[in-house]
């Protein structure tokens, strides 16, 4: 099974680059992700056999990593089709002059659909070398998206991508040397990089060179991540992808990070040297909240407040794996939650480009006369983000928060809240005029963000919203709202399980 689940996406990419046609690809785009999402289901109902000499198998934690990939690429599958016939009737609207030039959408579904195999492979490897280069390959993937649009925004949001997540995979290789070295020093007999081998011997290994590797890890995958301060590459990223390709990098491609570093993790509390990984997890976390919250102060792109909002829940995970304890349960249980808010707010993030042809939040108000549908996924969006009941980000950042005052870190706890609070000021600053305030009367360059088609702008009162794009960020909203309600005791359980895997619970 675990063959057939890395082969759907991959043979489903070289057709869609193939195919002459956009209709029969598009059709391959949500046929494909349903089969992803249906052997998935399969594998959590009988996790399949390990292959590769155990090299690729699933465990608790990837199962968990892997159902959040599937579910969320599902949504946004469906989502693009719609997507993408939108942009067919733009650009050929003769009315209408669009100051870029779209990839064609032969390869932008072909990278999807390898974006989608290269994550799968980063969450089922059980060897470090095959998940650095399954992470690479995320990259390599994903970078043709953000620059679907061809715009010279887009142009140098991808190449400062590609160079700092280069600079962060190569620290990243450089930590399985020292892991290597680490088996070497003690003369160990010979030690494969499979992360079973590895943990099998963690006591054995030498500590100060696994102290480095783990470093090094933390430092590389976290820049892929969006650990701050390593995580500059990511607000241009996410604002200049097409809102879809956000929801994905946001909701999906960090996890994936952050998986790799829960790797790291466990061989360190395997090895007895967990207090030292747990520190350097809360540090990460902590900064990288502050500096989310500073960062999101009057933000005049909603696209980017998003992103930082993603910097800011990053650190939460990290935070909450080092704890450790019922933190380490509800950083599992925040990782689904975030990943379903985060494509939501992102695909209404992309209705709202299309309505008001702009990413800037003093010019796209009036959303509830607009978009109405659009305007209620914002408020939700906004309400669960920032930890409001009955949305689920509350239940898994008040389990963060328990976590903290049973360990006594009460200064961590106090730094938690203070960013917490001050992100949600700011973001209900900025969103809620978005939704309520009066559109302005007249175009104003000077506050305009991000490429703008040409052409009228539609009127504040339209309420007519597809289904391809109010239908998927409902779906999501709704989920989101029913785990702030009732966690399913199967769910639960899997989150115990993936908890425990990775030494975080």
């Amino acid at each position: 099974m675990l063959w057939i689940l890395l082969a759907v996406p991959a043979v489903s990419a070289m057709l869609a680059f193939a195919l002459p046609w956009n209709w029969p690809r598009r059709g391959l785009l949500v046929a494909t992700s349903g089969a992803h999402l249906g052997l998935t289901t399969l594998a959590i109902a009988r996790t399949p056999a390990a292959v590769l000499d155990g090299w690729v198998a699933l465990d608790g934690t990837s199962l968990l990593f892997l159902a959040i990939t599937s579910a969320v690429f599902f949504v946004v599958s469906i989502y693009a089709v719609g997507y993408l016939a939108h942009q067919v009737r733009v650009a050929e609207d003769p009315g209408r002059e669009v100051p870029f030039v779209d990839y064609p959408e032969a390869v932008f579904t072909g990278c999807l659909l390898l974006f989608l195999a290269a994550m799968t492979l980063v969450i089922v490897s059980r060897h470090w070398g095959l998940m650095w280069v399954a992470v690479e390959a995320t990259t390599l993937a994903s970078a043709p998206l953000i620059y679907f649009h061809r715009h010279p925004r887009s142009l140098v949001a991808t190449w400062k991508y590609l160079v700092i997540c280069s600079v962060g995979i190569a620290l990243a290789l450089l930590g399985y040397f020292f892991l290597a070295v680490s088996a070497e020093v003690r003369e160990l007999s010979p030690i494969h990089l499979t992360i079973a081998d590895l943990e099998n011997h963690a006591r054995q290994l030498d500590p100060a060179w696994l102290k480095a590797a783990f470093l090094l890890l933390l430092v590389g995958y976290g820049t892929k991540m969006g650990l701050a301060p390593l995580h500059t590459w990511l607000p241009d990223a996410h604002s200049e992808a097409p809102s879809m390709v956000s929801a994905l990098l946001s909701g999906v491609l960090l996890n994936c990070a952050f998986l790799a570093i829960l790797r790291g993790h466990s061989l360190l509390v395997k090895a007895g040297l967990g207090d030292f990984s747990r520190e350097l997890l809360v540090l990460f976390g902590l900064v990288s909240m502050v500096f989310a919250a500073v960062f999101v102060i009057r933000q005049a792109d909603y696209k980017r407040l998003l992103a930082y909002s993603s910097v800011e829940h990053m650190g939460i995970l990290s935070l909450g794996a080092g704890i450790g304890g019922i933190a380490g349960f509800g950083s599992m249980l925040h990782a689904v939650n975030h990943s379903l808010t985060k494509a939501m707010l992102f695909l209404a993030a992309g209705n709202t480009l299309h309505y008001f042809h702009t990413k800037s939040t003093l010019e796209a108000r009036g959303l509830v006369r607009a978009l109405p549908v659009t305007a209620l996924v914002w408020i939700a969006g906004l309400l669960a983000i920032t930890g409001f009941p009955p949305f689920g980000p509350f239940l898994s950042e008040l389990m963060i928060l328990k976590g903290m005052i049973d360990g006594s870190r009460i200064l961590v706890a106090v730094v938690y809240l203070v960013a917490l609070a001050a992100t949600l000021a700011a973001m209900a600053a900025i969103v809620i005029p978005m939704v309520y305030g009066e559109p302005p009367r007249s175009e104003s360059p000077a506050v305009a963000s991000g490429p703008r088609p040409a052409g009228p702008r539609p009127g504040p009162r339209s309420r007519s919203e597809p289904l391809w794009s109010a239908v998927p960020p409902l779906l999501l909203a709704a989920a989101v709202l029913v785990l702030g309600v009732y966690v399913p005791q199967p769910l639960s359980d899997f989150l115990h399980r993936a908890a425990l895997a990775v030494g975080a619970e």
